[in-house]
């Protein structure tokens, strides 16, 4: 492989799993708050 195909690589490994912590961190600081109890006591028409 040449320099500048290493480089690429090593860039799109950073954005791809940079873009996953930085996923996994937002939602540990803002989980998601789940159904409300409106939303639970609603029948899913099909």
């Amino acid at each position: 492989m040449s320099g500048g195909a290493i480089i690429m690589m090593i860039i799109a490994i950073v954005i791809v799993w940079g873009g996953l912590g930085l996923a996994i961190v937002q939602l540990r600081r803002h989980p998601d708050p789940g159904p409300d109890a409106e939303e639970a006591t609603v029948p899913h028409t099909e």
